[in-house]
């Protein structure tokens, strides 16, 4: 148990637990050479920041030890839910700043523990809702974050009185609400990987419960008794992590039972736990703890950045910058990373499990667009133009374009055959055939596992998911496949894929998952900076992107509604965006099935009001099928580049 806990210190998607620039590309801690610098460069202040309802949070400052009343700095805030330490008065934090070249530039970086965590004075609230804006005497992170901005400009000598924010993950959450508090000394903020909405991302996607993280709950549901240096939440992780965080984490879950039995027994006193299972649907609750609507009315500039194989916040990262694109003053930034990946510093073969990007993208978009941005805003310097710099995963090369998706992106059907067929005929042709369909089981009893080897929660993190080998369910009969033939020229996919089905099922309920799958030539070379050196690539079935329906939802997130046994019934499944070419000599393949564990959690294929009550008799075995050919036939819309 003590080594999967340190593990899981230093995994690459639970970085709120080490500086994210002591991970490397497969995210095991390394040394920072920039800690000499800091020592010699900058003074630590350690201060209690008062808020307006006369809570002091612990805020941590670091100033350029040149700073004086004719050479000022600008500050970048970041306010957190983990620890800001060390806590005593010289010890400098191994990372100071987001990246290196911004710690050469000279800021005066501030981190702040958040209303309840660690040193802070106050009660935790998970993601917590903003107030409502008549209620002039209630606090949120959006007024925290203006007073703590406030009483900085005052009383941190130094400071030239601008201000960005910056923010990562669950950091994310914090920038974007202190950048609603609208304080007029914020000029940027950098969004990376924002966590915005958790039902339908981190924790959830879509609704559908991340079973894979369980481990995460007691970090954020474990009561916090008093102001603590330490991570009191330990035990209660322990316990959880004891029966999840295994090798075979497949059996190891699936040996756990029903929801109901999960969090009776690992989690019966765990906050957020009881908060997720009195709220399965997309209620008041989820909604009012969502940013996205919001941003929209940030005036000042603002860079999203993301990784196209975040399994935690790609949701979050396209919907951040989709909201902020309407006030024309948003610039995004994806490449080729896992959770938090571009953050690694020194990487020289950038990496993603067994595909290979490159070298040193990690260093160049730190040096090219993070650096860049805050000092363009708070140094005076050369400008980031608005717009999307964004790496293509097939072509493995970064591309520039003036918006997200690119005006010149065209809009293609991808059609499902009764022969498991996947082709790009004219729906005409489509209308004329006759209908049929394609069947396969769904067993929640030996659900399809989420990773052909090794466990879901790889170090504590499901993130080696995101681009793995498919090959070992093409031959199972719970899951359906449908393949192109060779593609003659490349396809380049470029924006949001949606899954237009007609499915039908023995049960009451259902999960689809849709998985978008690059099938590599059996010419494909090897190359030297695979993970797993026994993985070949001739053959290789890439998973691109994927997205899961719960059934109950679609007609509506806030009203479930059962399925009716046999009954054909039209569904759509938004995949996140994909920016891929398929190359010439590759073929496209759809992967369709009814479980992803444990990834995901199982859906009892028996409609009960909210799964987290169904017992063990709930679980039932049924046949889903997808209908094809005809006028309601299945599709995909894939937006593609001319």
């Amino acid at each position: 148990m003590r080594r999967v806990f340190r593990r899981v210190l230093t995994c690459a998607a639970w970085t709120w637990l080490v500086p994210a620039a002591q991970l490397t590309a497969q995210g095991v801690a390394a040394p920072v050479a920039d800690s000499t610098y800091a020592r010699s460069h900058y003074v630590k202040r350690v201060m209690l920041a008062p808020m307006r309802d006369g809570a002091r949070l612990m805020t941590i400052a670091y100033v350029p030890r040149d700073a004086s009343p004719t050479r000022r700095y600008p500050i970048v805030l970041q306010r957190t839910p983990f620890s800001a330490g060390p806590y005593d008065s010289t010890t400098i934090a191994s990372t100071l700043a987001p990246d290196a070249f911004m710690l050469r530039d000279g800021y005066i970086f501030v981190a702040q523990e958040v209303r309840g965590r660690y040193r802070s004075d106050g009660t935790f609230e998970n993601m917590r809702p903003l107030r409502p804006q008549q209620d002039r005497s209630a606090v949120d992170e959006a007024t925290d974050a203006y007073d703590t901005i406030a009483w900085l400009l005052t009383h941190l000598d130094g400071n030239d009185g601008r201000v960005g924010l910056y923010g990562v993950s669950y950091g994310g959450f914090y920038a974007a609400a202190a950048a609603l508090s609208r304080h007029p000394a914020i000029v940027a903020t950098a969004l990376e990987a924002p966590l915005l909405d958790a039902w339908k991302e981190d924790f959830h996607h879509q609704g559908v419960l991340t079973q894979a993280v369980l481990h995460g709950f007691p970090v954020f549901g474990t009561p916090r008794p008093t102001p603590t240096d330490k991570n009191w939440w330990v035990p209660a992780f322990a316990r959880v992590a004891e029966h999840t965080l295994t090798r075979d984490d497949y059996a190891s879950q699936l040996a756990l039972g029903p929801l109901r039995d999960v969090g009776a027994r690992l989690l019966p006193d765990d906050a957020w736990w009881r908060a997720t299972v009195a709220h399965p649907n997309y209620d008041v609750f989820w909604r009012v703890r969502t940013l996205v609507p919001q941003l929209a009315g940030i005036a000042h500039p603002v860079l999203v950045v993301g990784g196209w194989y975040d399994s935690e916040n790609l949701y979050g990262t396209l919907a951040a910058y989709r909201a902020l694109r309407r006030g024309g003053n948003a610039t995004l930034a994806m490449g080729p990373f896992g959770h938090r990946g571009w953050l690694a510093r020194d990487v020289a073969h950038t990496v993603h499990g067994d595909l290979y990007f490159g070298d040193s993208l990690e260093t160049s978009l730190q040096r090219d667009v993070q650096a860049v941005f805050f000092r363009a805003h708070l140094k005076g310097g050369a400008p980031l133009a608005a717009g999307a710099r964004m790496f293509d995963t097939g072509r493995k090369r970064w591309m520039t374009f003036d918006r997200w998706p690119a005006r010149s992106v065209v809009r293609r059907d991808v059609w499902l055959g009764a022969t498991r067929t996947l082709s790009f005929a004219d729906a005409r042709g489509r209308a004329a055939a006759s209908r049929s369909f394609v069947e396969f089981a769904s067993d929640p009893r030996t659900p399809v596992p989420s990773r052909c080897g090794g466990p879901t929660a790889e170090d504590g993190s499901p993130f080696l998911y995101m681009s793995g080998d498919q090959r070992c369910l093409e031959g199972r009969n719970d899951v359906a496949v449908f393949g192109s033939v060779p593609l003659a020229a490349d396809v380049t996919v470029a924006g949001p894929v949606v899954a237009h089905l007609t499915v039908s099922t023995t049960g009451t309920d259902a999960d689809i998952v849709v998985k978008l799958v690059d099938v590599y030539p059996p010419d494909e070379a090897d190359h030297p900076h695979r993970r797993d050196s026994t993985v070949h690539l001739a053959g290789y079935q890439q998973l691109v992107r994927a997205g899961v329906l719960r059934a109950r939802w679609r007609r509506s997130t806030a009203s479930p509604a059962p399925m009716v046994p046999g009954t054909p019934t039209a569904v759509t499944i938004e995949l996140p965006d994909v920016f891929h070419t398929f190359r010439s000599g590759h073929r496209v393949m759809l992967q369709i099935q009814g479980s992803w564990f444990p990834l995901f959690d199982r859906n009892p294929q028996r409609f009960v009001p909210n799964i987290y009550d169904a017992t063990a008799a709930d679980f039932v075995a049924a046949r889903h099928r997808v209908w094809v050919g005809g006028s309601a036939g299945s599709r995909l819309e894939v937006p593609t580049l001319r």
